[in-house]
């Protein structure tokens, strides 16, 4: 049975912890979403989500999930039978995949074992060798919860570019907005889908899409038939089509305190931060790792994300039980999703998280693996606080953001 007592420790790949602030500014009563007080501030939140993505583009918002601002990209830039390019990372990638396939799309892959990261190269060949220029679009994941990679999105630009093609670069960052650099104008993305509930540290249900003018002006001409999605229809100056019907009047309050939020640290100090705790958390892995039965999953530690960390279990061990046991001590961990069910667990660190969350997560983490009579390395722990300690013993930009706001 699950403890009532004390804190609940979450360390979810989403959705992660919702700070109390943001809470607290989604707990009000409903308003007059045509009224000039709620316009006022859906303009000011569209015009400072810009930030996030750090793009001069069109920023579109929309009540669903990750799932449907993949949707929202497709139906607006693609016309059926169309063709699109989809890199393997994981189960993120081929769930893109499998949309657009149910969408009339022609869909082709660039085949990955998984445990490391889309490979810049084989995209620029498998573009140069689509001398008719069928391929409309490229699925990027920059960061795949399930296999907690991380690819290189400007390598992946550059790659599309020395192959001379057209194709849109359409990037998910739904695991990396908010915790992961990514200047999406700067790297030359065309299409940016993000999500509510992981970086940006509200409820899920908003979901985000982000078209740069290429994206918005082809977007004019194709065919693929759509009306809740249809970016025209939402720019089309009423406000109440910017959200195809009545406002998520609650979503926008909340998301208008998480801006806030980023904007008190910094984008620069949120990314900063989540890299320290990324560091600290594979810091203790590592340690563990050496015991010989738990494995990274991304072989590679410069493709590991600072926003997720997936663990593979031994032969035997269920890493179901695993979680129940942490679930007992109120600790929540993530779970392997398709292929890696009952084979991997996954340790969110991204959000509204600190180092105090992150070493007693870690402590709990090798307490329940030890129960199990999983074999660790020794001093995973001192691993994590000297990593924390070297850190702190900088001028980061996160140290500095903070004593500003104070």
């Amino acid at each position: 049975m699950a403890s009532d007592r004390g804190v609940q420790f979450l360390l979810s790949p989403g959705p992660t912890p919702i700070p109390d602030r943001i809470l607290r500014a989604m707990h009000r009563q409903s308003v007059d979403f045509s009224g000039p007080d709620f316009i006022a501030l859906c303009d000011e939140v569209f015009r400072d989500v810009k930030e996030i993505f750090r793009t001069k583009g069109v920023v579109h918002l929309y009540t669903a999930n990750g799932h449907g601002a993949w949707e929202a990209a497709l139906t607006n830039v693609l016309s059926p039978g169309d063709a699109v390019l989809i890199p393997e990372v994981g189960v993120f990638s081929e769930a893109w995949r499998s949309m657009a396939e149910a969408l009339g799309l022609k869909c082709e892959t660039v085949p990955n074992d998984w445990r490391h990261a889309i490979d810049p190269n084989q995209l620029e060949e498998k573009l140069r060798a689509d001398t008719d220029r069928k391929i409309k679009a490229v699925l990027f994941v920059h960061v795949d919860t399930a296999t907690s990679l991380k690819s290189d999105v400007p390598a992946a630009r550059a790659a599309i570019d020395a192959a001379g093609h057209p194709a849109l670069f359409c990037v998910d960052t739904i695991a990396s907005l908010g915790t992961t650099h990514f200047p999406m104008d700067d790297w030359g993305v065309d299409i940016t889908v993000a999500a509510s509930q992981k970086g940006l540290m509200m409820p899920p249900g908003l979901a985000m899409v982000a078209a740069n003018d290429k994206a918005m002006r082809i977007g004019k001409e194709t065919t693929m038939p759509r009306r809740y999605w249809d970016w025209q229809e939402r720019t089309a100056g009423e406000h109440y089509q910017r959200f195809c019907g009545t406002a998520p009047e609650h979503h926008i309050f909340g998301l208008r305190e998480a801006l806030n939020m980023i904007a008190e640290e910094t984008l620069d100090g949120v990314v900063a931060r989540h890299a320290r705790l990324a560091r600290t958390v594979r810091a203790a892995v590592g340690r563990w790792c050496e015991g010989g039965a738990l494995q990274f999953n991304a072989v590679d530690p410069d493709q590991r994300a600072d926003s997720v960390t997936s663990i593979l279990m031994p032969e035997g061990m269920d890493a179901e039980a695993v979680r129940a046991t942490g679930r007992e001590m109120n600790l929540h961990i993530g779970s392997g999703i398709g292929p890696f069910r009952g084979r991997a667990f996954r340790i969110g660190h991204m959000g509204d998280i600190n180092e105090p969350m992150i070493l007693g997560s870690l402590a709990a983490i090798e307490t329940v693996l030890r129960r199990h009579g999983i074999p660790l390395g020794n001093g995973a722990m001192d691993a994590a606080i000297a990593e924390l300690s070297a850190a702190n013993n900088d001028a980061t930009l996160a140290d500095r953001s903070i004593k500003a706001a104070e």
